[in-house]
């Protein structure tokens, strides 16, 4: 059990959009051994859709929208990497995703350092003491200098860094790194697979005899003066800090080259923590207790279409798992079989015997699992909950075909239990009135919604957006409920589970309303 623990690493990678994470992935995936040819996104003259993006839709927009499973072994290490969607609409995803997750890779763009949406997951990640790692990507294009680059993620986000891996230049081109800890060169070849492969390299000690004949002399004198400045002024190497999440360790390469990415792999594999204790509500569940617990953290309906199946991906906390075990469901106090355990290659599945703590599992689900739920050999410990976020934007389903009702209704209960949507409506005592609305935390969602509803059900529809966007749920006594709710700028709507919200069109509306009521309390998630 230890010695698998040990051997275990489950991370995510987060980034801005467009920060070239998709493409991360599969290089990941190519020195892996896990795939033998990277198709990038950009490749679409080819054909060749990156491996991580297999919806539809993901193909069409060249975007992630749902958060992969991939799993591959790499020297003796079992990988467990989480894809998350890079696009802010889709964040709910990428949160759950990141509390399954032992560490997180933050993926930069060398010519823009920190965005917007990469200081939000940053946020969640450090609110969860999360170990973080720094890889400042496309170094094969011209963009900051590296020194004020580490400099900019201390001051903005308010960690320290530690390069561990160093770019070399020679005038603008990218040519090689050098690892600090292991005092290596990876002086990089280039060939004309343009990133389909791996890259060749040459190994070289940085005060070797022929290091500055093979470098150039102003690229290695380049070198030896920011070496000297980071040891001077950088700072230290702290393994500890990392577990902590207090300190960074940076490294640059181009995904889409190759360069700098295997060296980056090794010794992110090397300092990043296995699977740790995590907390319930008996206490710190530790990975080696021989019981077997997890928790739901994704579930994805119609993976294969042919099948019109329903995957739960759990997260193995503790003990070892085994093809057709006997499990209690801790929310319904009901025993389940979980039969059939698949491991994923995002939309390529395998057949597995068994699993260990920090191993994600696909297990087929008859629609009794909900995101959060803890399974659990024996007892009744639960995992914290995983966050549910207040939708921002509210629209109207509008049935093309009035027939297809049922399909509709069907659509939306499977959306809503994966987490995809959020559906409300007018009456508690209706779950499925004459137009529900939906609830989304970005817009492009809406898109998502529509475009699955009609592939995989049938249903084609169109959204009409209303002109609430501040939801609160609300408790107290139904007549005040009403009264409150009621007044203009105000509408009462009621979710799946039948607890009523008010939706305010504005803030201030909003504020108004929570510091003055006092019948009611207001409540951001659902109570």
């Amino acid at each position: 059990m230890a010695a698998q623990v040990a051997r275990r690493r489950t991370f995510a990678i987060i980034s801005h959009p467009d920060a070239g994470k998709t493409t991360l992935t599969e290089k990941l995936l190519l020195y892996g051994g896990a795939i033998h040819l990277a198709g990038s996104v950009k490749s679409r003259r080819a054909e060749r859709h990156a491996t991580s993006d297999w919806m539809k839709l993901e193909q069409e927009r060249g975007i992630s929208v749902t958060s992969s499973v991939m799993q591959f072994e790499y020297e003796g290490y079992a990988v467990n990497l989480l894809d998350t969607p890079g696009h802010e609409d889709f964040s709910e995803d990428t949160y759950r995703t990141l509390v399954a997750a032992d560490s997180a890779v933050m993926l930069l763009d060398n010519r823009k350092g920190v965005e917007e949406r990469t200081r939000q997951l940053f946020e969640v990640c450090k609110r969860r003491r999360t170990p973080i790692f720094t890889f400042v990507n496309k170094c094969d294009r011209v963009g900051e200098d590296s020194l004020k680059l580490v400099s900019d993620v201390e001051n903005d986000l308010g960690i320290q860094c530690h390069p561990i891996t160093w770019p070399i230049f020679d005038g603008n081109a990218f040519v090689g790194v050098y690892d600090r800890r292991l005092d290596r060169i990876h002086l990089f070849g280039k060939d004309e697979h343009h990133g389909a492969t791996r890259a060749t390299e040459q190994l070289l000690s940085l005060h070797g005899e022929a290091t500055r004949d093979q470098l150039g002399d102003l690229p290695y004198r380049q070198l030896l003066h920011d070496i000297e400045l980071l040891d001077a002024a950088g700072h230290p190497f702290d393994r500890d800090a990392i577990l902590r999440g207090e300190l960074s360790p940076v490294f640059f390469g181009s995904a889409l080259t190759n360069f700098g990415v295997e060296p980056f792999l090794r010794e992110f594999l090397d300092l990043s923590p296995p699977p740790l204790a995590r907390e319930s509500t008996a206490g710190p569940v530790e990975p080696t207790d021989p019981r077997f617990t997890g928790f739901v953290f994704k579930i994805q309906a119609n993976m294969d279409p042919r099948h019109r199946d329903r995957v739960a991906f759990v997260r193995v906390c503790s003990g070892h798992f085994t093809a057709g075990m006997d499990v209690g469901h801790v929310r319904t106090g009901k025993r389940l079989r979980l039969s059939a355990p698949q491991q994923f290659m995002a939309r390529e599945r395998t057949a597995v015997e068994e699993a260990w703590p920090g191993d994600v599992i696909g297990v087929i689900d008859r629609g009794n699992l909900r995101i959060g739920d803890t399974l659990a050999e024996e007892g009744t410990l639960e995992f914290k909950g995983i966050p549910r976020f207040p939708p921002e934007h509210f629209a109207r389903v509008v049935l093309i075909d009035p027939m297809k009702r049922k399909q509709l209704d069907a659509g939306l209960r499977q959306l809503t239990e994966e987490g995809a949507a959020q559906v409300f409506f007018t009456s508690p005592t209706e779950v499925s009135g004459p137009t529900p609305l939906i609830g989304a935390v970005g817009m492009l969602q809406f898109d998502g919604m529509l475009h699955r509803l009609e592939h995989e059900y049938g249903v084609r529809c169109r959204l009409e957006k209303i002109a609430g966007r501040y939801p609160r749920w609300v408790t107290g006594p139904k007549d005040a409920i009403e009264r409150i709710g009621r007044e203009r700028g105000r509408m009462i709507l009621y979710d799946a589970a039948g607890k009523p919200l008010i939706l305010f069109e504005d803030s201030w509306g909003m504020r108004w309303a929570v510091d003055r009521e006092t019948a009611i309390t207001f409540h951001e998630v659902a109570p």
